[in-house]
């Protein structure tokens, strides 16, 4: 979200940058052309003066009369003009008949263009007006300037004034005023980028500080809460909301378990008087009397399950004593522990993997979850087969991996495995509660750790516990 918001203030302040530049540049262009325009257009004015008595074209032979003699040298001397002009700032300039033919050109051989800008503004100037706004000529284009002015006498335009134009040092000089609007522009465009991230960071830090202590709660870190924040208006009252509805969801949770405790607690009394009371009456009784056994049995399956809701209830509420464990002695431990077990139900219970790996974990919560993995693993093997206790350490994770060869389960029961009190249909028969894994999962969760279902191949389950190999942060 960060980067998209970046991103996004970022393109609309580079969008208002742009918006503002390409204009100024624009203009900064225009302003220069416009210059060199007006400049030209003197020029033109003054050769036309200069042409205005020249208005005849010489005579073949040499003249006789003064009035030609004098005619003559005023040309002569407009050709200087226009001579020293080309010569000192290397614009071609001419003045030209109306049909076209030199009346003076520097250089003598240059004729009027016959198609493109220069031909416009030699018509333009035939029909009397001046040239005035000629074609924008950009810094990498090498266009040239075209300007022309009519040469008037007694109201007849009788001659036109050329002027072509390299365009060289103008777009030199547009480029180098260009150079502190660039200049200005990525300074702009710096102190944008700047301002974005620290806008950014402003609105998305109550955001961050939200989500790690939705994070927190969801991992069961209940009392993780939201201190006040800086930041917009809006994202303060979310927090503020977000804290009352933590305080809310804490309570009631804690009414749940606290209920859950004291009915665990409060029917083990009544339930251990009725067992006693079963266990007279069956005295009274043939030995094998089969209801009385089947009762005495469903009384005791009551009184676990009880005994594991209060289990559940305090691992829930009760906080993780982590410690760095040698993971490996702690599972090789349980399968020692459990090895009789297994020996007596036909079935391998072998330790596997790495022979000393730490890990943060709370070792009685760990050796609870490894025994209700064990238990189960043993209980659904048949005899013959094996179960296998693997620890392992990769990265910044040790995994515990317990792998039976029993019938397994399908797709979906394992997406409900670890549920409380959920049974496979095809076991109702074998004892238990279906709250070990639940009991398994809140202890390890407690203590930052996992656990995750897959099937063994080819049959048969496989159950992992993943632990931090790092200490864990203050937070």
């Amino acid at each position: 979200m960060r980067t998209r918001l970046l991103a996004l203030l970022i393109a609309l302040m580079a969008g208002v940058l742009l918006a503002l530049g390409f204009p100024l540049a624009a203009s900064m262009a225009a302003a220069e052309q416009q210059h060199v325009v007006i400049d030209r257009i003197d020029d033109t004015a003054r050769f036309a003066s200069l042409a205005q008595y020249v208005t005849t074209r010489p005579p073949a032979r040499s003249p006789t009369t003064a009035e030609a003699r004098q005619q003559d040298e005023r040309l002569a001397t407009l050709r200087d003009e226009l001579g020293r002009y080309h010569d000192l700032y290397g614009i071609r300039a001419g003045v030209f008949y109306r049909d076209g033919s030199t009346m003076a050109a520097a250089p003598a051989t240059w004729r009027p263009p016959r198609r493109g800008e220069g031909a416009a503004a030699f018509a333009e100037a035939l029909a009397g007006r001046r040239s005035h706004d000629p074609p924008q000529v950009w810094p990498w284009q090498d266009g040239r300037i075209a300007v022309a002015s009519p040469v008037v006498r007694d109201g007849d335009v009788v001659a036109v004034v050329l002027t072509d134009s390299p365009t060289g040092p103008m777009r030199s000089r547009v480029l180098h005023d260009w150079l502190p609007l660039a200049a200005g522009e990525a300074a702009a465009m710096l102190v944008a980028v700047a301002v974005a991230v620290r806008l950014t960071g402003w609105v998305l830090k109550p955001v961050r500080v939200l989500d790690k202590a939705s994070h927190d709660i969801a991992t069961g870190r209940l009392t993780s809460r939201v201190a006040a924040l800086s930041g917009p208006p809006e994202l303060q009252r979310l927090a503020r909301s977000f804290n009352e509805m933590a305080d809310h969801v804490e309570t009631v949770l804690e009414q749940q378990r606290a209920f859950v405790a004291d009915a665990s607690h409060q029917l083990r009394n009544p339930l251990a008087a009725l067992l006693l009371r079963i266990d007279l009456l069956a005295l009274e009784l043939p030995e094998d009397n089969e209801e009385i056994a089947s009762v005495r049995a469903e009384g005791k399956r009551l009184a676990r399950v009880l005994d594991d809701l209060l289990d559940l209830a305090l691992a829930e509420h009760t906080p993780a004593d982590l410690r760095l464990t040698d993971i490996a002695a702690l599972a090789a431990e349980r399968v020692a522990a459990w090895r009789p077990v297994a020996d007596r139900e036909g079935v391998e219970l072998r330790a596997a993997g790495q022979g000393a790996v730490t890990g943060w974990a709370d070792p009685v919560a760990l050796s609870s979850a490894l025994d209700a993995v064990v238990d189960n693993a043993v209980k659904f093997t048949p005899a013959g087969e094996s179960v296998t206790v693997t620890v392992t350490a990769g990265g910044g994770r040790v995994a515990v991996e317990v792998a039976d060869h029993g019938p397994g389960l399908t797709e979906d029961e394992l997406n409900r495995i670890g549920d409380r009190f959920w049974r496979s249909g095809r076991h109702q028969n074998v004892s238990g509660s279906g709250l070990g894994l639940s009991i398994s999962r809140a202890l390890l969760a407690a203590g930052g750790a996992e656990i995750s279902f897959a099937h063994n191949e080819p049959h048969g389950l496989r159950v992992v516990i993943g632990l931090p190999r790092n200490a864990p942060d203050a937070g």
